[in-house]
């Protein structure tokens, strides 16, 4: 039965590509109505016979008698299709889908589902983190010694870019040195705000010590004011005085608390804010998996004298030994290994996250990121806290809350005008 149904492009199969086809006219097409269509092309073609029965149309399905080929309809494109049979084909067919036109590949599950996606490149990043600040503690509690700690973090994640440039994954991005003044000033502050945060780690508490670091929005606003000369819209300051108001209220009752702790970890808002500041002059082209390679390298290297100076007398004299006779040369080395390796990892997973998402979830993932180690450190650990260290903690970071949606929205607005305009 020959079926005509209005077509909305046309779309012709050459003798050229098929030797078995006799002379195409006019009434040998058949126009089918279809906007996307799926066929599967015959990787063996064998002569045909003298008599070839006509197209049959049924249903949604197209079939060519002594052809298994199956035509299915889609959509609401039409094409002619000729009074052909062929024979049948391998198992092994390739699927093209045919749009408006144009052959497109089948869709990638990334692409099916990217909402699943992010949420596993969050759900990463906080696991990452929780399990760096959890060994990284266990590690302190029989190796106190944060400077050469943090070398080893750097250290790890130097050697991890390396490997990765030299199998091209990512390929190695080229550096001057105009670059390099670039990223300098990045990675000194890189380099102290991790180095002091280390030394808060092995003094205090990792609960208060990130209690604390949530201080860093406020150093932010203010470095933001009255060092860019950028007006921050009271609304935002207002959400700060709950951080500021919890982060007190924290510290007066905190068991840990000691004042190394404490002012590493001012000292460390501080390095972090500056390092904010500083990126933002130092913006290239390069992707961010290169920049922050370079950075660590940068970094390991403002790392190494403090690490050498202050630590590493004692550590010939006594630290190592004192740690292996502890834990054991394998799990002493595994541990060093496993932090670094942790530090580094966590550290991409969230710059390749925080690419993904929009301004407000990224500052809703920074929040929940704190609570996660937070939370998690007091049950690991044991930690006990005071009533009032727990109000001011959840006080603190509910101010953190506050500013980062009320800052977000601010950078979302301004996003739109600039588009706009």
């Amino acid at each position: 039965m020959m079926a005509s149904i209005t077509n909305s492009f046309q779309f012709s199969i050459h003798r050229s590509q098929f030797s078995y086809l006799n002379k195409v006219t006019g009434s040998d097409l058949v126009p089918l109505k279809g906007r996307s269509v799926v066929f599967r092309p015959p990787t063996k073609l064998e002569p045909l016979p003298e008599s070839l029965s006509p197209v049959e149309l049924s249903g949604k399905v197209l079939k060519f008698t002594g052809w298994s080929q199956l035509l299915r309809q889609r959509a609401s494109v039409g094409f002619p299709v000729t009074k052909a049979a062929a024979a049948d084909f391998d198992a092994d067919d390739v699927e093209i889908e045919i749009s408006d036109g144009v052959s497109k590949p089948t869709k990638s599950f990334s692409e099916k589902f990217p909402a699943l996606i992010t949420g596993f490149f969050f759900f990463t990043w906080y696991f990452l983190n929780v399990i760096f600040n959890i060994l990284n503690k266990k590690v302190y509690n029989y190796f106190p010694y944060p400077y050469f700690v943090s070398v080893v973090h750097l250290l790890v994640g130097v050697v991890y870019c390396l490997i990765s440039w030299s199998v091209g994954l990512p390929k190695r991005a080229p550096v001057d040195k105009q670059l390099l003044a670039l990223l300098t000033p990045v990675a000194f502050c890189h380099a102290l705000g991790h180095v002091m945060s280390n030394v808060s780690f092995a003094a205090v508490a990792v609960s208060f010590t990130h209690t604390v670091k949530a201080l860093e929005p406020f150093f932010n606003a203010a470095a933001s004011q009255f060092v860019l000369g950028h007006q921050i819209p009271v609304s935002l300051w207002l959400s700060l005085a709950p951080v500021v108001i919890g982060v007190s209220m924290a510290s007066l009752t905190e068991l840990s608390f000691n004042w190394l702790g404490f002012v590493s970890a001012m000292i460390s808002n501080i390095a972090f804010t500056y390092r904010s500041i500083y990126s933002k002059k130092a913006m290239t082209g390069m992707d961010s998996t290169n920049v922050y390679a370079y950075i660590s390298i940068i970094a390991l290297m403002f790392c190494l004298p403090p690490a050498i100076l202050i630590e590493g007398p004692k550590l010939m004299h006594y630290g190592f030994s004192d740690a292996i006779a502890k834990v054991g040369l394998y799990k002493f080395l595994s541990d060093l290994f496993w932090i670094g390796m942790f530090y580094h990892l966590y550290n991409q997973v969230a710059t390749n996250t925080l690419e993904r998402v929009a301004p407000l979830t990224h500052a809703v993932g920074n929040v929940l990121k704190r609570v996660f180690v937070i939370g998690f450190s007091i049950i690991v650990f044991g930690n006990r806290i005071s009533t009032q260290t727990g109000i001011g903690t959840a006080i603190a970071i509910a101010g953190v809350a506050m500013y980062s949606l009320i800052k977000a929205n601010i950078e979302e607005q301004k996003r739109k005008t600039a588009t706009v305009v």
